[in-house]
């Protein structure tokens, strides 16, 4: 007789494989048009909240790997706060002003077009660039199955976004931070623009080593009894730079000789300076720097007086430790000449080129023919001019500013320009921007924790913020000065009234409108009387602002103000982390998050950074494709994402095994609870359920406290570590018997069910954040005990594993049960035997800790345990002090369950003869 029909088998609809690529699109579309969003909205109203705050990205080309990260990971932690039970806001945005989109349309309709074009037609063009890239972002971020508000993104181009960071900037503006002035900057001379620190990027360049010698004037000789021929000797890499300098800083601490041919330079550098044959061997005369301050060398390129003074950044670590100061062309010569009255001169124009005020100022000869030369050109014909003041020159290497949009090296220069002071204090405060910013990092939460000292260190040594462009695409510096003073005028009713404007009709307004248009009725001041500011703001301010217009403005149903977390890339503690935190501090006198999460960048597998020349690129279209995205997500979740994050094919070939190893365990629970239509009571599971059932409640509190923080791969680590061994490799495997073999509705069946289906249940909300998709699936198929009065995933909540009485002590009984496999490998091995049914084990068996004896036999899974057998002995084993042997089954065969304990050959056991009756 065939028993195969009496056998209670597993049985699931639940297909074994995915078919995710085919699969995940067609459930996605349903989610998105269900509004699935407001639906999770609506089933958490009341609960605790959790807001992600979202970083924009750029509305500027298709996704990438990298994109794919980050909006994964953001979603995986919303939906994970979601199935903890909390409310959750997530509104996505995009940041839409700025270069990179200016640029691409000056590319497509050419520069003299955009020239002769008004400009707020050419920021439509810009605005469609941008609205079609958003369009294309937002269908690639949802077909990863990231949930958010995708019906009402925040986009900083729209009108009230605009009006909202136009009020963000007037709050400042109250705040006495905001202030004007000429200062060098990094200047973009390819895109004509002043550049944020963030902006700017380092590569290695070549440049020009010059020692030039700059005489000491009459005066000074005449005051410090020096000879004749006495120069001070300076060193620079910037030729180019000379015709501007106006000073000479010296080293406060340090002594200067002067060499026997008439050089003056640091001590220190003496030696090294006359072996390379720049200055004579012999010292005549040594001087403090102090006696050095004050007094006059002259340029040699243009005669004119350069001020000797001292500056504490003078390094004499290289060099002469005389540094050629041009206050217009460098931060540190900046600030020591402010506070010594130097004259900034700056005699070079928007597009890197020397202008008229060379002429002016007469500060080459021949001023005339380097007018519109550009000043990386002038650096031959400078060195011809030095004549015998050149005392060497020579060509190195070294890490130079970029201009990280157009590629191209910056130079340094004095621009009028806005700025946000870090080091004055607010209006009615006695602390500086500086100071409040620094107390809101040592109260914010940061995953990984070392993100304190990066942005704290980066606050810490920052300059004032220069927020202004002279560009066109971007939300406009809208305030009016005063044409006879150039006062800057920051009436309250003028700057609501702008705002107000912006609202209705978007900035193009400012350039649409003339100022009488724009002023309020009533207005004290005359059009006549006023000019426009015509400078944009920095796109960090524009980002940075994000807490204003998104979570405090109303416009968006965003979450709380401040917002839980902010998460991006490591990169943005110098940009979206420290631009929000300087303008929400400087507003509001707090940070805009309470935590703060970067992740590292996505590399190839051996770590090295993807390039379309490499070939190395993971487009994640293509993995969608070819995998689904429920693996990208996985391999998000199973990646150390505080680094860097390797991905290739042979990576994420191992991240779908892994897949496939959670949806076959699921489809096993699932299939082995088919027919369960009710839990047993907590006080009547058996003590292999209850074994079970514990590790389960200790393993997924251990991967909550893991989820809690935020780690992942450690959660995932913990879990999958107890889907292979304890519940797959051990429990799944033991509990074959008495799901196919005892009566449909035997205790030890039904208790076995009842453990598999609330393990099944709680570990489905720990996955769920991430296999979304998968976990929705699921309950697609699950039986009616499991998914009870649940829709969909998205009605799902985490619950514990429910508690129940101590079990065995499995420390011994697992490395019995592991003593025993190593001799069955032996056995199979030798084809002494097919399967263990075929075996009992004897000997110190009372000191196994599993007292029912069908439990201890399901343990190992063989079909007799007893202190003594009459079979052939073939192995044996031992556990501490105790000892086992392992012997051929004495009892039959039976035909229905295979379990050697019928007592005649071809016979049923005898529960197998009871369950059929």
């Amino acid at each position: 007789m065939d028993y195969k029909d009496t056998l209670l088998l597993p049985k699931t609809d639940f297909p074994m494989r995915g078919n995710l690529p085919e699969n995940e699109p067609k459930r996605y579309k349903k989610w998105f048009d269900e509004n699935v969003y407001e639906q999770m909205k609506n089933k958490r109203e009341g609960a605790e909240m959790f807001t992600l705050h979202d970083g924009p990205p750029y509305a500027n080309g298709d996704i990438h790997i990298g994109h794919a990260l980050n909006k994964i990971l953001k979603d995986i932690i919303v939906k994970y706060h979601y199935f903890q039970g909390k409310a959750v806001r997530y509104t996505p945005g995009w940041d839409c002003h700025g270069l990179p989109i200016e640029q691409k349309v000056e590319e497509q309709i050419g520069k003299a077009k955009k020239d002769s074009m008004p400009i707020s037609e050419f920021r439509a063009l810009c605005r469609d660039h941008a609205s079609k890239f958003i369009d294309i972002q937002r269908d690639g971020f949802k077909s990863l199955g990231v949930i958010g508000d995708w019906n009402n993104p925040y986009v900083t181009m729209d009108f009230k976004f605009e009006a909202n960071i136009y009020r963000t900037l007037c709050e400042v503006a109250k705040t006495g931070l905001l202030v004007e002035r000429n200062k060098p900057v990094f200047w973009s001379w390819a895109a004509q623009s002043a550049l944020a620190d963030a902006e700017v990027e380092y590569k290695d360049k070549e440049d020009y080593s010059i020692y030039v010698a700059f005489e000491m004037s009459d005066k000074a000789k005449q005051e410090l009894d020096l000879p004749q021929k006495a120069a001070v000797v300076i060193w620079t890499t910037t030729p180019w730079t000379l015709p501007a300098n106006t000073g000479i800083s010296l080293n406060p601490e340090a002594m200067y000789v002067l060499s026997e041919d008439g050089y003056i330079v640091a001590e220190d550098l003496h030696q090294s300076l006359a072996d390379e044959g720049i200055v004579g061997s012999k010292i005549e005369r040594k001087f403090a720097a102090k006696e050095l301050e004050n007094k006059l060398a002259i340029n040699p390129l243009n005669g004119r007086s350069s001020h000797i003074i001292l500056g504490d950044h003078v390094e004499l670590s290289g060099g002469t430790g005389a540094v050629h100061t041009a206050p217009g062309h460098g931060e540190d010569d900046y600030f020591v000449a402010l506070k010594y009255g130097l004259e900034v001169l700056m005699p070079v124009d928007d597009k890197g080129c020397y202008d008229e005020s060379l002429i002016g100022h007469n500060l080459l000869p021949e001023p005339e023919k380097f007018v519109g030369m550009h000043v990386f050109k002038a650096n031959e014909p400078i060195l011809e001019l030095l004549g015998d003041s050149l005392l060497a020159s020579s060509k190195f290497t070294h890490s130079y500013p970029f201009c990280w949009r157009t590629k191209k090296p910056v130079i340094y220069r004095a621009t009028k320009q806005w700025f946000i002071a870090v080091d004055q204090p607010l209006n009615g405060k006695s602390e500086t921007l500086r100071e409040l910013a620094t107390k809101g990092i040592a109260e914010t939460k940061f995953y990984p924790d070392w993100g304190r000292n990066r942005i704290g260190s980066m606050v810490e040594g920052r300059p004032d913020w220069c927020i202004s462009r002279q560009r066109t695409w971007g939300v406009p510096i809208a305030f009016f000065r005063l044409k006879r003073t150039k006062e800057v005028i920051l009436d309250e009713d003028i700057l609501d009234h702008i705002a107000n404007i912006f609202e209705e009709n978007g900035c193009d307004a400012w350039y649409d409108r003339d100022i009488a248009q724009l002023l309020p009725e009533g207005s004290k001041y005359s059009a006549d009387e006023l000019e426009k500011v015509d400078d944009i703001l920095d796109v960090w301010f524009d980002s940075g602002s994000t807490w204003n217009a998104v979570l405090k403005s109303g416009n968006y149903d965003a979450g709380k103000f401040p917002a839980d977390m902010y998460l991006e890339g490591s990169d943005q503690h110098r940009g979206w982390f420290q631009s929000s935190l300087l303008l929400s501090t400087a507003v509001t006198d707090q940070p805009p998050y309470h935590s703060i999460l970067t992740h590292g960048f996505t590399v190839d597998e051996k770590g090295e950074k993807m390039s379309k020349s490499k070939g190395n690129v993971v487009a994640p279209q293509s993995v969608t494709k070819q995998y689904g995205s429920e693996i990208l997500r996985l391999w998000v979740a199973l990646s150390d994402y505080q680094s860097d994050l390797k991905i290739s094919d042979g990576i994420l070939k191992q991240t779908a095994e892994q897949y496939r190893k959670i949806r076959n365990t699921f489809r096993f629970l699932l299939a082995n609870v088919d027919d369960l239509e009710s839990l047993v009571d907590s006080s009547e599971y058996g003590e292999l359920d209850r074994w079970i059932l514990r590790k389960a409640s200790e393993v997924f509190a251990s991967v909550k406290e893991s989820f809690d923080e935020y780690d992942f791969l450690r959660g995932f680590a913990t879990l999958n570590h107890f889907l292979t061994n304890e519940l797959s490799g051990i429990y799944m495997d033991i509990c074959k018997d008495r799901l196919y073999c005892e009566d449909k509705n035997d205790h030890t069946r039904r208790s076995a069910q009842s453990a598999m289906a609330v393990i099944a249940k709680s570990m489905l909300a720990l996955v769920a954040p991430v296999l979304t998709y998968t976990a929705d699936e699921i309950l697609d198929y699950a039986p009616a005990i499991f998914k009870a009065d649940m829709e969909s995933v998205f009605d799902l909540v985490y619950e514990p594993v429910v508690e129940v009485d101590g079990s065995f002590d499995d420390e011994f009984m697992l490395r019995a049960r592991e003593a025993f496999a190593e001799e069955i490998d032996k056995l199979k091995k030798d084809k002494t035997i097919k399967a263990t049914m075929e075996l009992e084990i004897a000997g110190d068996v009372d000191s196994f800790t599993i007292s029912d004896k069908k439990d201890l036999e399901d343990w190992f899974v063989i079909s007799a345990v007893q202190a003594s057998s009459d079979g052939e002995k073939l192995a044996s084993f031992s556990v501490d002090d105790k000892n086992f042997t392992i012997h051929k089954a004495t009892a039959h065969k039976c035909p229905r369950c295979w379990r050697y304990a019928a007592k005649e050959e071809d016979a049923l056991c005898d529960r197998c003869s009871e369950v059929l009756g």
